[in-house]
């Protein structure tokens, strides 16, 4: 469901204005818990600030080669520092595009993030950095999605529009418009971050987050009067639109939800041309122009060979309060500063850990950090046969596609159609599932998975033979069962609210004892905004502040960086007591 009508409605050409038509800046993931803009700061020519010459070359830690390791080292280089990469497996974390075997190279699968709101204004900047391309998504009833088929109890609408639709699914919608208008105070919401009124934002926050810190999702729609229907409730839960249904939200907190849709990033979205682990790949071999002590040509590549150290095995504190880490080599190095950007039950579970790294509550709130599970399916085709036209048993056309982006409650969920144009092989995600519905694809083998979603989808297009067009084996992923992950993002529970400030704002440690500081916490996890690559990259910005400023660095006067104003714009904190 998107965050005010239906998708095929919500999206235009025009820039949303004000009351006298002029026109209102971007919305950004800018908020609402720590209203800094990252863009602002990433796009000012004094850069993200500076450390005294005589901690040129100091090497600093960063553990895990996903998004925010590879945006905290890029960063932290840039400075004159020496970032030492520790990666498990591949660089991108869950920025990871592969291929299908002894088919074309143009053909890949995002096995993870895919589909990148415009919100993500801080993401964008490294995207146009290393020249990368975007191209609207195809989700449910996206303006440039052909058609979709939305199945419900053994019943299917065909659609090009929200329009094509039953009524009931109008009604859907507007339930859940006046559900975040009545509870939620939505439109002031998102005029204020559109504006970014950080008072006006902080006021409107910090009410809810006393009010809704407690509630599941499921209970703030059950609680409004717009939402009395259960089967509209079912419905939404099932179906929705945007990315697709909501109900494997349901059990968490209304507040992540406010989150997203606030910042619109359930919508607009675009995938990255040739897919989205280039990213994390073309900053590794970047040379940046503007580089301090490093001479010109230097990349995190070329500071380690081509190649990051082996994954980290060991983490204690040593004397002088420095960060000592032990790596699947045997090898063993310590630091003054580390960032640990891997996800946290690593901390936990994969990696040996001292008690005296972070302090107490900060181990529980990683310790109750809630994960999603997540899986996926992808197969390689001929061609997009899905656009061929249908015809009646009688043989005349119907104007119909064949095969449409489809959304059911059958076993499959979400089954998106990936084309690369007109008889162009193309790519068919059969399945995409969180939660609850991605454990009950764990058991199965990628050929066993594909089995059952093509029987799914008979039942749904009992005409079309898609085992035909397919060219190659499947790819398959349950990011639960990936062992540097155990999970695919973060996504907090009622009364985790506590826990993900003490998390986030970690990378401020003026106030923590001595023999708490200098490793900093980054990456999706941490973040506010989970499961969207644009927490990963906010984190990554806190943490490069916080070893500049652990080092004796500072930000230029005129380009204050997320420390800098921190007191003003810190996330509410509620009380414990």
């Amino acid at each position: 469901m998107t965050s005010t009508v239906p998708t095929a409605v919500q999206h235009t050409d025009a820039p949303p204005a004000d009351g006298r038509g002029r026109p209102l800046p971007p919305i950004t993931m800018f908020g609402p818990d720590f209203p800094f803009a990252y863009d602002d700061f990433l796009a000012h020519p004094a850069g993200l600030g500076q450390i005294p010459a005589t901690e040129h070359g100091t090497e600093v830690a960063v553990i895990g080669g996903g998004l925010s390791g590879i945006v905290t080292a890029y960063e932290l280089m840039k400075m004159g520092l020496k970032p030492v990469v520790y990666e498990a497996d591949q660089i991108g974390g869950r920025l990871r595009t592969v291929g299908f075997e002894g088919c074309d190279p143009s053909l890949t699968a995002e096995m993870g993030a895919m589909r990148f709101p415009p919100s993500s204004t801080a993401l964008q900047h490294y995207i146009d950095l290393v020249g990368l391309e975007t191209k609207p998504f195809p989700n449910p009833l996206a303006p440039e999605t052909p058609s979709t088929v939305v199945d419900l109890k053994g019943e299917s609408h065909y659609a090009e529009t929200v329009d094509d639709l039953p009524e009931v699914y109008r009604q859907v919608a507007e339930a859940w418009n006046a559900c975040l208008e009545e509870g939620a105070d939505f439109s002031d919401m998102n005029r204020a971050l559109r504006e970014r009124d950080v008072p006006r934002i902080r006021e409107i926050w910090g009410k809810l987050v006393e009010k809704l810190d407690n509630q599941t999702f499921y209970g703030f729609l059950c609680d409004s009067s717009s939402f009395k229907s259960f089967r509209h409730r079912e419905i939404f839960g099932q179906v929705g639109f945007g990315t697709g249904g909501w109900d494997t939200d349901f059990p968490n907190s209304i507040l992540e939800i406010l989150r997203v849709v606030y910042t619109e990033a359930d919508d607009h979205h675009r995938g990255i041309v040739g897919g989205s682990q280039q990213l994390p790949l073309r900053l590794w071999e970047r040379e940046p122009a503007k580089i301090v002590h490093w001479a010109q040509g230097t990349s995190l590549s070329s500071l380690h060979d081509g190649t990051p150290r082996p994954a980290v095995t060991r983490l204690h504190r040593t004397a002088g309060n420095r960060i000592t880490v032990t790596d699947a080599s045997g090898d063993i190095r310590t630091f003054r500063a580390a960032v640990f950007t891997a996800q946290s039950w690593m901390l936990l579970s994969k990696i040996e850990c001292d008690d005296a790294l972070f302090p107490i509550d900060h181990w529980t709130a990683m310790e109750r950090t809630h994960y999603m599970e997540s899986s996926k399916l992808f197969v390689p085709v001929d061609r997009p046969f899905w656009l061929d036209k249908a015809v009646d048993d009688n043989g005349n056309p119907t104007g119909r596609d064949v095969m449409s982006m489809t959304l059911t409650d059958r076993m499959t969920r979400g089954t998106y159609l990936l084309d690369n144009g007109p008889d162009e092989p193309a790519v068919i995600c059969l399945s995409y599932t969180w939660c609850d519905d991605s454990l009950k694809w764990l058991p199965l083998n990628a050929n066993e998975r594909m089995e059952v979603m093509l029987k799914s989808l008979s039942e749904i297009y009992p005409k079309v033979d898609i085992r035909k067009h397919i060219i190659g084996n499947p790819v398959t992923v349950s990011w639960e069962n990936e062992p540097y992950f155990m999970g695919a993002f973060k996504a907090n529970l009622p009364g985790h609210y506590r826990y993900q400030r003490r998390l986030f704002t970690h990378f401020m440690q003026d106030l923590l004892p001595e023999d708490k500081r200098g490793i900093f916490l980054a990456g999706d996890d941490i973040s506010w905004t989970a499961g969207w690559a644009e927490g990963a990259v906010q984190t990554a910005l806190n943490a490069v502040w916080g070893v500049m400023h652990h080092l004796g660095g500072g930000t230029d006067a005129t380009n204050p960086g997320p420390g800098d104003v921190y007191d003003e714009i810190a996330p509410i904190e509620l009380p414990e007591d």
